[in-house]
């Protein structure tokens, strides 16, 4: 029965953790000299967590504290049967533009050109000017027994969770985010020989940061009572 229940309870717990409370903080320290800090609750975190794409690398939030954020996400996410199969690959500086150098060369061998110097280049452009990237990925080899045994369960793991605490945290710090998906094999070799990635993990998807050089617009939200949320016996 637990096994069975266990995407619902790994959904339940992702809920669980969107519940305004003064008891989970985020601390920022948004100035690296006098490291100032401010704390904001786990739901002002989640809610003022947004996609900035224009964004420079003259961020204030030093490696080592980018570094903590992302160790922390990556050990205490949960997994499907404690399988831990979440890898993520961190590019900082030069590494950062590297990547996207090469998904520039390599996005523009397989689009059509005029779609690529309108809809690709400009974006490339605005990636590569921020400060990193985080690569993430599954790894399926952990899985692999769980698969054999609970094989109608395989389709139900959760990929990529520690993803949306990075991208919430680092948001916390005072940097800009946005999630993409250049999920192209061509790319995915080039990186795996670049940075000794196994060829065997699962691209999932690309978290860039830096610092905010654009105020987003205003979210215009769906309603959320009887229509996205539905609530019986309250």
């Amino acid at each position: 029965m637990y096994l069975h229940s266990l995407p619902l309870l790994l959904t339940t717990l992702l809920i669980a953790l969107l519940i305004p409370s003064a008891i989970f903080t985020f601390t920022s320290s948004r100035n690296t000299v006098a490291m100032s800090s401010t704390t904001i609750t786990l739901a002002e975190a989640f809610k003022s967590r947004r996609s900035i794409r224009v964004i420079t690398d003259d961020v204030k939030v030093v490696d080592s504290r980018i570094q903590e954020i992302i160790h922390d996400a990556v050990l205490h996410t949960p997994s499907p049967f404690n399988a831990q199969e979440g890898r993520v690959v961190l590019l900082l500086k030069d590494e950062h533009k590297k990547y996207w150098d090469l998904a520039k060369e390599v996005v523009k061998g397989l689009v059509p050109a005029q779609f690529f110097e309108r809809a690709y280049e400009p974006r490339i452009k605005m990636y590569r000017a921020g400060y990193g990237t985080a690569l993430f990925f599954t790894d399926p080899a952990p899985l692999k027994a769980f698969e054999a045994k609970w094989p109608t369960l395989v389709d139900e793991f959760p990929k990529c969770k520690s993803l949306i605490k990075v991208w919430t945290t680092l948001s916390a710090e005072g940097l800009g985010c946005s999630l993409q998906h250049y999920d192209y094999p061509a790319l995915d070799a080039r990186v795996s020989e670049e940075w000794n990635v196994p060829a065997t993990w699962k691209v999932k998807s690309q978290l860039v940061f830096g610092n905010p050089a654009e105020t987003p617009p205003e979210k215009i939200f769906e309603p959320v009572e009887n229509h996205r949320l539905f609530v019986h016996g309250a």
